[in-house]
């Protein structure tokens, strides 16, 4: 479900300036935001939403202020695997950016939270003006296609304690707080496996000290151990994230 919020048009330039927490926003130089703020909307997602949709033309740009969202590759007989992630330190998608009017994957809410959103063409036209704002886009267009990278390196080399010590890492960078509200049945179809096999490599991770595991949530006990369970399939896009764009852990 989508909620849309409003604020009044006079203060919307003063409230974007003070209250963003969209990290490619924050990096933006005041003259390059100022061509986006009068167009952001701020709309809540209820998780379960589809922000983005299989092959529909592209009519808004997504820029995440709270919550959590996964890039998802569905197929024909309804075989689901996560690809991608984001939260407020990305945007969706990165197909607009890079010139393209659709995208044959969806984007759907995996943590409930509140987006600004900015028509598709409002969002290209600012792109034309402002080579700095191009020029981040892109940029964050290279960290999110090391992360599709890690996730295939993952899926395809690791074990999937190993994997799901990444996918917990990558959601702990991505939302407030040590307390993670994901549940077995929502990490399943993530990691391309059963529910079953989610709850024995949660167990596993439990056992070592790393997590808490509690009904609807996972807490995060020991980050150090965790990436270090991860292995190389973490670390590498985040450290390119800090080169390119900014901080990636910082909280403000």
């Amino acid at each position: 479900m989508l909620t849309l919020r409003h604020w009044p048009d006079a203060a919307i330039g003063m409230a974007m300036t003070h209250q963003l927490q969209n990290r490619l926003l924050q990096a933006l130089p005041p003259a390059d935001l100022a061509l986006l703020t009068p167009h952001l909307v701020p709309v809540s997602f209820e998780r379960g939403a589809v922000a983005i949709s299989v092959d529909e033309p592209f009519s808004h740009a997504y820029f995440p202020e709270s919550g959590l969202a996964s890039i998802i590759s569905k197929t024909q007989d309804q075989r689901n695997l996560e690809v991608g992630i984001f939260g407020r330190k990305g945007m969706g998608s990165t197909a607009l950016v890079l010139g393209a009017d659709r995208t044959p994957h969806e984007t759907e809410i995996q943590v409930a939270g509140t987006w600004l959103r900015i028509e598709a063409e409002r969002l290209r036209e600012a792109m034309r003006q402002s080579p700095v704002l191009t020029s981040l886009l892109m940029r964050y267009v290279q960290v999110f296609l090391l992360i599709l990278s890690q996730t295939a390196l993952s899926n395809g080399s690791y074990t999937v304690e190993e994997r799901l010590a990444r996918w917990l890492l990558l959601a702990h960078d991505r939302l407030d707080g040590d307390e993670l509200p994901l549940t077995h049945e929502f990490l399943s179809p993530m990691l391309g496996v059963q529910r079953a096999t989610v709850t024995l490599a949660t167990h596993t991770l439990e056992g070592e000290g790393m997590i808490w595991a509690k009904r609807g949530r996972i807490i995060v006990r020991d980050r150090t151990k965790l990436e270090t369970a991860a292995g190389e399939t973490y670390g590498i896009a985040e450290r390119e994230y800090e080169r390119l764009i900014g901080p990636f852990r910082s909280t403000t």
